[in-house]
Protein backbone atom coordinates (compact mmCIF):
# COMPACT_ATOMS: atom_id res chain seq x y z
CA UNK A 1 0.00 0.00 0.00
CA UNK A 2 2.91 2.78 0.73
CA UNK A 3 4.47 1.84 -2.70
CA UNK A 4 0.96 2.58 -4.01
CA UNK A 5 0.50 5.37 -2.16
CA UNK A 6 3.90 7.04 -2.77
CA UNK A 7 3.92 6.60 -6.35
CA UNK A 8 0.11 8.05 -6.54
CA UNK A 9 1.55 11.46 -4.33
CA UNK A 10 4.47 11.50 -6.62
CA UNK A 11 2.64 12.30 -9.60
CA UNK A 12 0.37 14.42 -8.55
CA UNK A 13 2.38 16.33 -6.75
CA UNK A 14 5.59 16.06 -4.84
CA UNK A 15 8.15 14.73 -8.09
CA UNK A 16 7.04 15.16 -11.46
CA UNK A 17 8.35 14.64 -14.70
CA UNK A 18 7.87 17.85 -16.30
CA UNK A 19 8.86 16.56 -19.97
CA UNK A 20 8.63 13.48 -21.36
CA UNK A 21 10.98 11.80 -23.84
CA UNK A 22 14.70 11.74 -24.45
CA UNK A 23 16.19 14.24 -21.61
CA UNK A 24 13.24 14.34 -19.65
CA UNK A 25 13.42 17.34 -16.64
CA UNK A 26 12.60 16.02 -13.18
CA UNK A 27 11.50 18.49 -10.73
CA UNK A 28 9.84 18.41 -7.15
CA UNK A 29 7.41 21.03 -6.28
CA UNK A 30 5.52 21.69 -9.60
CA UNK A 31 2.49 23.14 -7.73
CA UNK A 32 4.51 26.24 -8.08
CA UNK A 33 3.96 26.50 -11.09
CA UNK A 34 0.38 26.37 -11.19
CA UNK A 35 -1.36 29.64 -12.69
CA UNK A 36 -4.55 30.63 -9.87
CA UNK A 37 -4.80 33.63 -12.37
CA UNK A 38 -7.86 33.41 -14.47
CA UNK A 39 -7.16 36.79 -16.40
CA UNK A 40 -3.84 34.75 -17.43
CA UNK A 41 -5.84 31.50 -17.98
CA UNK A 42 -7.80 33.16 -20.64
CA UNK A 43 -4.93 33.64 -22.68
CA UNK A 44 -2.83 30.89 -22.89
CA UNK A 45 -1.30 31.68 -19.02
CA UNK A 46 0.25 34.65 -20.58
CA UNK A 47 1.44 36.97 -17.88
CA UNK A 48 5.24 38.00 -17.64
CA UNK A 49 4.49 40.99 -20.26
CA UNK A 50 0.95 41.94 -19.54
CA UNK A 51 -0.73 44.78 -17.80
CA UNK A 52 -0.04 44.99 -14.21
CA UNK A 53 -2.65 43.56 -11.71
CA UNK A 54 -3.04 41.74 -8.39
CA UNK A 55 -2.01 38.47 -9.56
CA UNK A 56 1.72 39.79 -11.36
CA UNK A 57 3.63 38.41 -8.17
CA UNK A 58 3.27 35.15 -9.77
CA UNK A 59 4.02 35.89 -13.53
CA UNK A 60 6.23 39.32 -13.22
CA UNK A 61 6.43 41.03 -9.87
CA UNK A 62 8.79 43.77 -11.08
CA UNK A 63 5.21 44.96 -12.93
CA UNK A 64 4.08 46.06 -9.66
CA UNK A 65 6.06 49.25 -9.52
CA UNK A 66 3.58 50.17 -12.45
CA UNK A 67 0.26 48.99 -10.76
CA UNK A 68 -2.29 51.61 -11.07
CA UNK A 69 -3.75 51.66 -7.68
CA UNK A 70 -2.15 51.74 -3.87
CA UNK A 71 -3.37 48.57 -3.13
CA UNK A 72 -4.47 45.51 -5.30
CA UNK A 73 -6.07 42.19 -3.36
CA UNK A 74 -5.69 38.70 -5.35
CA UNK A 75 -8.41 36.25 -4.60
CA UNK A 76 -8.57 32.80 -6.59
CA UNK A 77 -9.57 29.17 -6.34
CA UNK A 78 -8.26 26.48 -9.15
CA UNK A 79 -10.11 23.37 -9.03
CA UNK A 80 -7.22 20.27 -10.05
CA UNK A 81 -8.18 16.91 -12.07
CA UNK A 82 -11.81 17.61 -11.63
CA UNK A 83 -12.68 14.77 -14.04
CA UNK A 84 -10.72 12.54 -11.44
CA UNK A 85 -11.84 13.94 -8.17
CA UNK A 86 -13.50 16.89 -5.93
CA UNK A 87 -11.52 17.28 -3.19
CA UNK A 88 -8.02 18.42 -5.00
CA UNK A 89 -7.66 22.38 -5.09
CA UNK A 90 -5.28 25.62 -5.87
CA UNK A 91 -5.78 28.29 -3.75
CA UNK A 92 -4.19 31.70 -3.66
CA UNK A 93 -3.78 34.68 -1.88
CA UNK A 94 -1.71 38.03 -2.94
CA UNK A 95 -1.52 41.44 -1.75
CA UNK A 96 0.27 44.67 -3.83
CA UNK A 97 0.63 47.32 -2.22
CA UNK A 98 2.36 50.22 -4.48
CA UNK A 99 3.12 52.81 -1.81
CA UNK A 100 4.98 55.53 -3.53
CA UNK A 101 5.81 56.68 -7.60
CA UNK A 102 8.54 54.43 -7.14
CA UNK A 103 8.29 51.67 -4.66
CA UNK A 104 6.18 48.65 -3.85
CA UNK A 105 5.53 45.57 -2.23
CA UNK A 106 3.87 42.50 -2.78
CA UNK A 107 3.14 39.15 -0.61
CA UNK A 108 1.08 35.78 -1.76
CA UNK A 109 0.22 33.03 -0.26
CA UNK A 110 -0.33 29.33 -2.70
CA UNK A 111 -1.72 26.76 -1.09
CA UNK A 112 -2.19 23.18 -2.66
CA UNK A 113 -4.68 20.63 -0.99
CA UNK A 114 -4.24 17.10 -2.07
CA UNK A 115 -7.50 16.13 -0.71
CA UNK A 116 -8.29 12.94 1.41
CA UNK A 117 -6.38 10.11 1.09
CA UNK A 118 -7.68 7.03 2.69
CA UNK A 119 -5.06 4.26 3.89
CA UNK A 120 -5.77 0.75 3.93
CA UNK A 121 -4.00 -2.53 4.71
CA UNK A 122 -2.91 -5.46 2.55
CA UNK A 123 -6.46 -6.99 3.02
CA UNK A 124 -8.47 -3.84 2.47
CA UNK A 125 -8.79 -3.00 6.15
CA UNK A 126 -9.47 0.59 6.37
CA UNK A 127 -6.30 2.34 8.62
CA UNK A 128 -6.62 6.23 8.85
CA UNK A 129 -7.17 9.44 5.95
CA UNK A 130 -4.11 11.73 5.24
CA UNK A 131 -4.47 15.26 3.98
CA UNK A 132 -1.15 15.53 1.98
CA UNK A 133 -0.80 19.69 1.59
CA UNK A 134 1.87 22.26 0.22
CA UNK A 135 2.53 26.07 0.47
CA UNK A 136 4.49 28.78 -0.58
CA UNK A 137 4.69 32.40 1.09
CA UNK A 138 6.32 34.90 -0.76
CA UNK A 139 7.07 38.78 -0.21
CA UNK A 140 8.32 40.58 -2.66
CA UNK A 141 9.78 44.38 -3.83
CA UNK A 142 10.04 45.97 -6.55
CA UNK A 143 11.74 49.49 -7.60
CA UNK A 144 11.19 51.82 -10.55
CA UNK A 145 14.34 52.90 -12.09
CA UNK A 146 13.30 55.17 -14.57
CA UNK A 147 9.37 56.05 -15.95
CA UNK A 148 10.04 52.89 -18.14
CA UNK A 149 11.74 50.07 -16.46
CA UNK A 150 11.58 48.27 -12.64
CA UNK A 151 12.90 45.25 -11.22
CA UNK A 152 12.31 42.96 -8.10
CA UNK A 153 13.85 40.87 -5.73
CA UNK A 154 11.27 38.00 -3.92
CA UNK A 155 11.71 35.62 -1.24
CA UNK A 156 9.75 32.68 -0.58
CA UNK A 157 9.45 29.75 1.96
CA UNK A 158 8.01 26.18 0.62
CA UNK A 159 6.53 23.51 2.88
CA UNK A 160 5.65 20.34 1.14
CA UNK A 161 4.03 17.96 3.55
CA UNK A 162 2.94 15.10 1.42
CA UNK A 163 2.80 11.88 3.88
CA UNK A 164 5.77 10.86 6.42
CA UNK A 165 3.95 7.63 6.74
CA UNK A 166 4.95 6.85 3.18
CA UNK A 167 8.61 7.09 4.02
CA UNK A 168 8.62 10.57 2.59
CA UNK A 169 9.60 13.63 4.67
CA UNK A 170 8.13 17.16 5.12
CA UNK A 171 10.26 19.71 2.67
CA UNK A 172 10.90 22.92 4.28
CA UNK A 173 13.26 24.99 1.70
CA UNK A 174 13.32 28.91 -0.05
CA UNK A 175 13.65 30.23 -3.34
CA UNK A 176 13.96 33.35 -5.00
CA UNK A 177 12.78 35.45 -7.66
CA UNK A 178 14.47 38.08 -9.62
CA UNK A 179 12.18 40.05 -12.37
CA UNK A 180 12.17 42.98 -14.79
CA UNK A 181 9.67 44.78 -16.71
CA UNK A 182 9.71 47.70 -19.47
CA UNK A 183 6.66 49.75 -20.51
CA UNK A 184 6.61 52.63 -22.20
CA UNK A 185 4.58 55.67 -22.93
CA UNK A 186 1.58 55.30 -24.71
CA UNK A 187 2.35 56.53 -28.75
CA UNK A 188 0.33 57.84 -31.74
CA UNK A 189 0.50 55.40 -34.54
CA UNK A 190 -1.56 57.50 -36.79
CA UNK A 191 -5.19 55.86 -36.38
CA UNK A 192 -4.32 54.52 -32.93
CA UNK A 193 -2.29 55.25 -30.40
CA UNK A 194 -0.08 52.33 -28.64
CA UNK A 195 1.96 50.80 -25.94
CA UNK A 196 4.40 48.00 -25.39
CA UNK A 197 5.91 45.60 -22.83
CA UNK A 198 8.60 43.57 -22.49
CA UNK A 199 8.97 41.33 -19.31
CA UNK A 200 11.18 38.81 -17.79
CA UNK A 201 11.22 36.38 -14.34
CA UNK A 202 13.30 33.77 -13.31
CA UNK A 203 11.80 32.14 -10.67
CA UNK A 204 12.19 29.70 -7.99
CA UNK A 205 15.43 30.03 -7.62
CA UNK A 206 16.80 27.72 -4.84
CA UNK A 207 18.57 24.82 -3.50
CA UNK A 208 17.63 21.07 -4.11
CA UNK A 209 15.30 19.52 -2.14
CA UNK A 210 14.83 16.04 -0.45
CA UNK A 211 11.84 13.89 -0.07
CA UNK A 212 13.95 10.93 1.17
CA UNK A 213 17.20 11.01 2.69
CA UNK A 214 19.93 11.36 -0.12
CA UNK A 215 18.01 11.54 -2.69
CA UNK A 216 18.11 15.03 -3.89
CA UNK A 217 15.65 16.86 -6.76
CA UNK A 218 15.70 20.10 -8.61
CA UNK A 219 13.14 22.43 -7.91
CA UNK A 220 11.31 24.09 -10.98
CA UNK A 221 13.58 26.94 -11.51
CA UNK A 222 11.99 28.83 -14.66
CA UNK A 223 12.94 31.49 -17.40
CA UNK A 224 9.94 33.24 -18.84
CA UNK A 225 10.70 36.05 -21.53
CA UNK A 226 7.69 37.76 -23.19
CA UNK A 227 6.34 40.65 -24.63
CA UNK A 228 3.26 42.50 -25.69
CA UNK A 229 1.42 45.55 -27.30
CA UNK A 230 -1.86 47.65 -26.40
CA UNK A 231 -4.00 49.01 -29.61
CA UNK A 232 -5.29 51.86 -28.13
CA UNK A 233 -7.91 53.12 -30.10
CA UNK A 234 -10.32 55.36 -28.32
CA UNK A 235 -11.01 55.90 -24.57
CA UNK A 236 -13.62 53.06 -24.36
CA UNK A 237 -11.78 50.05 -26.71
CA UNK A 238 -7.87 48.74 -26.08
CA UNK A 239 -7.21 45.54 -27.80
CA UNK A 240 -3.80 43.46 -26.46
CA UNK A 241 -1.86 40.89 -27.88
CA UNK A 242 1.00 39.24 -25.86
CA UNK A 243 3.30 36.50 -26.58
CA UNK A 244 5.57 34.52 -23.84
CA UNK A 245 8.51 32.03 -23.88
CA UNK A 246 9.16 29.58 -20.88
CA UNK A 247 11.90 27.69 -20.17
CA UNK A 248 12.57 25.15 -17.26
CA UNK A 249 16.30 25.90 -16.08
CA UNK A 250 16.87 22.37 -14.84
CA UNK A 251 19.44 19.94 -16.09
CA UNK A 252 18.46 17.30 -18.78
CA UNK A 253 21.88 15.21 -19.28
CA UNK A 254 22.09 11.90 -17.57
CA UNK A 255 24.47 13.63 -14.75
CA UNK A 256 22.16 16.02 -13.62
CA UNK A 257 22.19 14.72 -10.30
CA UNK A 258 25.80 15.40 -9.43
CA UNK A 259 25.63 18.83 -10.10
CA UNK A 260 24.70 21.78 -7.44
CA UNK A 261 21.59 23.68 -8.03
CA UNK A 262 23.16 26.90 -9.00
CA UNK A 263 25.43 25.20 -11.45
CA UNK A 264 22.37 23.43 -13.00
CA UNK A 265 20.65 26.02 -13.27
CA UNK A 266 23.27 27.33 -15.78
CA UNK A 267 24.17 24.23 -17.59
CA UNK A 268 20.78 23.42 -18.18
CA UNK A 269 20.77 26.01 -21.13
CA UNK A 270 24.00 23.68 -22.57
CA UNK A 271 23.81 20.42 -21.87
CA UNK A 272 21.95 19.49 -25.26
CA UNK A 273 22.27 20.19 -28.73
CA UNK A 274 20.54 23.20 -29.57
CA UNK A 275 17.40 22.27 -31.64
CA UNK A 276 16.87 20.02 -28.06
CA UNK A 277 17.17 23.47 -26.22
CA UNK A 278 14.34 25.01 -28.37
CA UNK A 279 12.33 22.40 -27.76
CA UNK A 280 12.47 22.66 -24.18
CA UNK A 281 11.08 26.38 -25.10
CA UNK A 282 6.93 26.31 -24.46
CA UNK A 283 5.40 29.12 -26.24
CA UNK A 284 1.64 31.27 -25.63
CA UNK A 285 -0.28 33.57 -27.62
CA UNK A 286 -2.79 35.38 -26.28
CA UNK A 287 -5.52 38.23 -26.80
CA UNK A 288 -7.42 40.47 -24.46
CA UNK A 289 -10.24 42.99 -25.95
CA UNK A 290 -11.39 45.82 -23.41
CA UNK A 291 -14.54 47.99 -23.45
CA UNK A 292 -14.35 51.06 -21.30
CA UNK A 293 -12.11 49.31 -18.80
CA UNK A 294 -15.32 47.47 -17.21
CA UNK A 295 -14.99 44.21 -19.75
CA UNK A 296 -12.77 41.96 -21.28
CA UNK A 297 -13.14 39.22 -23.55
CA UNK A 298 -9.75 36.68 -23.75
CA UNK A 299 -8.12 34.32 -25.87
CA UNK A 300 -5.05 32.20 -26.33
CA UNK A 301 -3.22 29.13 -27.32
CA UNK A 302 -0.56 27.41 -25.54
CA UNK A 303 2.06 24.74 -27.00
CA UNK A 304 4.90 22.63 -25.70
CA UNK A 305 7.25 19.66 -27.82
CA UNK A 306 5.47 16.49 -28.31
CA UNK A 307 8.87 15.35 -26.50
CA UNK A 308 8.86 17.78 -24.00
CA UNK A 309 5.33 17.06 -22.05
CA UNK A 310 2.88 17.41 -25.20
CA UNK A 311 0.97 20.19 -23.32
CA UNK A 312 -1.28 22.29 -26.09
CA UNK A 313 -4.41 23.48 -25.45
CA UNK A 314 -6.83 26.52 -26.66
CA UNK A 315 -8.31 28.62 -23.42
CA UNK A 316 -11.60 31.09 -23.40
CA UNK A 317 -11.90 33.77 -20.74
CA UNK A 318 -13.52 36.69 -19.79
CA UNK A 319 -13.83 39.38 -17.12
CA UNK A 320 -15.94 41.69 -15.77
CA UNK A 321 -15.15 44.99 -13.70
CA UNK A 322 -17.07 47.66 -11.40
CA UNK A 323 -15.83 50.18 -9.22
CA UNK A 324 -13.03 48.42 -7.44
CA UNK A 325 -14.50 45.21 -7.36
CA UNK A 326 -12.98 42.91 -10.69
CA UNK A 327 -13.76 39.03 -11.38
CA UNK A 328 -11.97 36.92 -14.10
CA UNK A 329 -13.04 33.23 -15.63
CA UNK A 330 -11.36 31.04 -17.66
CA UNK A 331 -11.68 28.02 -19.58
CA UNK A 332 -9.40 25.04 -21.59
CA UNK A 333 -9.61 23.38 -24.37
CA UNK A 334 -7.14 20.46 -24.66
CA UNK A 335 -5.95 19.79 -27.66
CA UNK A 336 -3.55 17.33 -27.16
CA UNK A 337 -3.64 13.26 -26.27
CA UNK A 338 -2.46 14.14 -22.72
CA UNK A 339 -4.65 14.70 -19.73
CA UNK A 340 -4.02 18.18 -18.73
CA UNK A 341 -5.48 18.60 -14.97
CA UNK A 342 -7.49 21.62 -15.53
CA UNK A 343 -9.71 20.44 -18.22
CA UNK A 344 -13.47 20.71 -18.59
CA UNK A 345 -12.99 23.15 -15.27
CA UNK A 346 -13.87 26.59 -15.12
CA UNK A 347 -10.99 28.91 -13.14
CA UNK A 348 -12.00 32.11 -11.27
CA UNK A 349 -10.20 34.66 -9.77
CA UNK A 350 -11.26 37.85 -7.65
CA UNK A 351 -9.60 41.25 -7.12
CA UNK A 352 -10.03 44.86 -5.58
CA UNK A 353 -8.02 47.95 -6.02
CA UNK A 354 -8.05 50.31 -3.65
CA UNK A 355 -6.31 53.19 -2.35
CA UNK A 356 -4.15 55.87 -4.31
CA UNK A 357 -4.40 56.06 -8.35
CA UNK A 358 -0.75 56.62 -9.76
CA UNK A 359 -0.90 58.17 -13.72
CA UNK A 360 2.50 56.66 -15.26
Amino acid sequence: MKKILLLALLIISGKSIAQSGEGALTTALPFLQINSDARAGGMGDIGVATSPDAYSLFHNPAKIAFNKNGMSIGLSYVPWLRNLTDDIFAGNVSVVNRFSETSAWGADLKFFSLGQIDLTDASGASLNSINPTELAISGYYALKLSDKISMSVGLKYVNSNLDVNSGLEAVNSFAVDIAAYYQSDEENFGTFNGRYRIGLNVANIGPKVEYSPGEEDFIPTIAKLGGGFDFIFDDFNTLGVNVEFRKLLVPSSGSASERGWFEGMFTSLLDRSFSEELREVNWSLGAEYKYNNAFAVRAGYFNESETKGNRQFFTLGTGFTAQAFSVDLSYLINTSDVNNPLENTLRFSLSFDLGAIYED
